[in-house]
Parts: C-alpha cells; sequence; structure tokens
C-alpha cells in the first residue's frame, strides 16, 4: 500500500512553535513514520517556502518522504494565497508521481487546503481520499473576539464541501464528529473517530531534577510552562491574569518561572507577530514581568525535559480540536490545567490527570495553579496517572486504526471499480 499524505500550507519537518506550526505538523510526521514500520509507503506533498531546501527529503525513516512542491513564491504566504496556487501544486504532484511512475491507493489529507488539492487529484488517479481537518473554520470563528481573528469565507465554504467529497473523515473526538453533523451536514457513516497518537519512545516520564539539569534549570526553581502557537485562540492572556491573580494573593512561590514556548521573541512585528508583541508588553502591565520567560521555538527533541520539569503544562486555549500538547506532557507525567472547551474537554480528566477550568476565567485558573504549585504530592499523584493514561494514545495503536480505514477506502474503490 502507497499513501499520498497531503500537508499543503506547512511543513512535518518545520520547527514548532511558529505562525503555521504545532500539532498537526507532529500529527502528520508521526503517523507517517509509523505507517513506514509497517511497510506503508508514504510520500508526504506540501508547498516549498524555501528555493534553498532539497525538494525531496528522506527525513521520515524506511523509506518515506517529505516532497516540497513549487507553487507560487517559494516562502511563507498567506492561506488565502496559497489557495490561488493550488492547480499549480496539483500539477506538481501529478508530475512527481509520473516521472516515478508512482500509484498511490489512498490519498490522505490534512487541513482544507489540502483537502481540495485531494478532491483533484482522485479525479486523476480515482483513488479514495481520506480527509482531516484539524481545525474548523466554523468553530473559530465563533469564538473569535476581533475581526482579524475569523476565517475566511472562503475556508467555510471548502470545508462546508469537503465533507461531502471525502470518502472517509477521521475526527479526533465524539465532539468534533458532532460539529461535523450539526454545523456541516456531514453523513457522520463517513466519519470514524481516532485521536491523534503521541511518540511514547519520545515523550516519557523521566526525574523533574534530572530535566531540569538538561535544560539549565536550577532544582529549586518552580516552573509552569506553556507550548503552542502564540495567537489569541490560545488564550495566553488568560494565564497572564491568572499569575497576577497568583501574586496578588501572595501565592506565588520564590523562583517561579512560566515558560512560553512557541513563537520568536526577536520577530519583526510587521511580519504578523502583533500578539506576541502584546503579550510581551502585558507581561509588563500586569506586573509579571519578572516571572514569565519567552523562550521561542524548540525542537521537539528537547520538549521531553520542558513538559518533565513543569509542575504543570497549562493549556488556557478558547479552541482545541484535540490538543496534542496536553497528550505529549501527560506522556511525561505531567499534569495539564486545560480549558474545557472542544477536544481538551475529552483529553484531560478533570482531577485524573490535570484539571479542567472554564475558558476565559483567570480566577478558576489561578485556583488550580495554586493547588497544584503548593500541594507535591497532587502533583505526584495526577502525573502518574496521567502517564499510565496516555499509553493508551501510542502511535502503533493509533497507527492501527488509521491503516483499517485506508482498507476500507480502498476496498470500497476496489469494488466500484469492478461493477
Amino acid at each position: 500500500m502507497r499513501i499520498a499524505m497531503l500537508s499543503v500550507h506547512t511543513c512535518p519537518l518545520a520547527t514548532l512553535g511558529g505562525k503555521d506550526t504545532g500539532g498537526m505538523n507532529v500529527y502528520v510526521r508521526d503517523l507517517s513514520r509509523e505507517l513506514g514500520r509497517r511497510g506503508i509507503g508514504v510520500d508526504v506533498f506540501t508547498r516549498s517556502q524555501d528555493e534553498h531546501q532539497p525538494h525531496v527529503k528522506h527525513d521520515l525513516g524506511n523509506g518515506n518522504r517529505v516532497v516540497h512542491i513549487p507553487a507560487g513564491p517559494e516562502r511563507p504566504l498567506a492561506k488565502t494565497d496559497i489557495y490561488r496556487h493550488l492547480p499549480e501544486f496539483v500539477g506538481g504532484v501529478r508530475e512527481f508521481a509520473a516521472l516515478e511512475d508512482l500509484h498511490y491507493d489512498v490519498i490522505h489529507s490534512h487541513y482544507w487546503l489540502s483537502g481540495v488539492v485531494a478532491h483533484e487529484l482522485r479525479k486523476f488517479w480515482s483513488a479514495p481520499f481520506v480527509h482531516m481537518a484539524h481545525t474548523l473554520g466554523i468553530m473559530k470563528n465563533r469564538i473569535a473576539q476581533r475581526p482579524e481573528e475569523r476565517e475566511s469565507d472562503l475556508r467555510l465554504e471548502m470545508e462546508e464541501e469537503l465533507v461531502h467529497w471525502a470518502d472517509r473523515i477521521v475526527a479526533a473526538t465524539e465532539a468534533e464528529k458532532a460539529q461535523l453533523q450539526m454545523l456541516l451536514q456531514a453523513d457522520t457513516r463517513k466519519v470514524e473517530i481516532i485521536p491523534p497518537g503521541v511518540d511514547l519512545p519520545t515523550f516519557h516520564p523521566i526525574p523533574m531534577a534530572e530535566a531540569k539539569a538538561h535544560i539549565g534549570v536550577p532544582a529549586t526553581d518552580t516552573m509552569l510552562l506553556f507550548v503552542g502557537r502564540i495567537e489569541p485562540l490560545k488564550g495566553v492572556e488568560t494565564l497572564f491574569r491568572a499569575m497576577k491573580l497568583l501574586r496578588d494573593r501572595g501565592a506565588m512561590p520564590p523562583h517561579l518561572c512560566l515558560s512560553i514556548i512557541g513563537g520568536d521573541p526577536s520577530h519583526d512585528v510587521a511580519l504578523d507577530n502583533a500578539e506576541m508583541e502584546r503579550l510581551k508588553a502585558l507581561r509588563y502591565e500586569l506586573g509579571i514581568g519578572d516571572v514569565v520567560a519567552f523562550l521561542g521555538k524548540r525542537d521537539q527533541d528537547s520538549l521531553n525535559d520542558y513538559y518533565a520539569s513543569a509542575q504543570a503544562v497549562i493549556m488556557p486555549s478558547h479552541y482545541e480540536s484535540f490538543g496534542m500538547v496536553a497528550l505529549e506532557a501527560m506522556a511525561c507525567g505531567t499534569p495539564v490545567i486545560a480549558s474545557e472547551v472542544g477536544g481538551l474537554a475529552f483529553l484531560v480528566k478533570d482531577e485524573e490527570t490535570g484539571f479542567h477550568v472554564p475558558d476565559r476565567d483567570p480566577e478558576a485558573l489561578c485556583d488550580r495553579l495554586q493547588r497544584i504549585i503548593t500541594d507535591p504530592a497532587l502533583r505526584q499523584k495526577l502525573g502518574s496517572q496521567a502517564a499510565a493514561y496516555a499509553k493508551a494514545y501510542a502511535w502503533p495503536l493509533i497507527a492501527e486504526r488509521i491503516v483499517k480505514v485506508y482498507e476500507a477506502v480502498s476496498n470500497r474503490q476496489g469494488d466500484m471499480e469492478t461493477r
């Protein structure tokens, strides 16, 4: 079996924490690697954003590749601009496959731009396609508070079409399946609920003192951690306001640090980093500038040490379709304090692997921070339970379920062709 994996707007090998890099990159990369271990060939097609990097990279193991297709200027573009270059991208993928005389059994698309490409490629290849949205524009618009946070009408229109075009849709949670049905009128018979996996050889418990030593944090310091893209949707402002309350209550221990991994603190504000600049100013306005550190992007190989060093990982998001960071943190034995929204409400088990807090509620978040900071035994208990819980999401188990979806759509396509 050979799979054409589509991740048009972002490369699965990109450094995490940038504007368009996050859980989806990890998902595509780790799924492709696990499929390779099972003897399944995968080519991941993504739009080239750097003319100086090789167009084919063999970084996924077992012969699986990332193929960078030139489509428009080879630099980062807004998603609406990428859309205009999709015909060129489709042509590039077809040319690559033809030159290597490749046949793909299934197309697996990620995010709406890739879904549009999959729909076009199916016309030429007669291969079924499986789609995963990762996030839905209609859900993001429901919680947007400023015009610039809203998703385009183009995205909303394409996502509504994709639920009808795709042969199968993979939803991360029951909540996402319900959203697809109620908001986009998806046929639920086509929807399979399969959560993302976690790479347990990479993310696993290690002693906190050892982890702190690896990243240069004094053993006596208390670290709280946020990992994710720096954008309003992630709710970092709520976390900052909770930290202010912690200080106002006199509950902030000495040598406490809130570490923010994601974005680039030195990035030019003109290059769409307004939220980073706003948050950097806000920390001083709230009087917590001395305890908040923006660390920028970090390679995923170093994240295990950061997760294991933290008293808790905080996810104050206003919306998450799943929450890969929460799963990685729990696999490392670190409790997660998360907004009770979207996939986080299902993934994080309240009072078992961490805590739920209401969205946009700094006081409730402060209460949970105070509990986890002041009760080492509670932190240890929640962390141990989190690590045990995360084992059910090991990539070999998740990939097996994905392969069954591939086999089902391939068999159905074969039956249709023999009639």
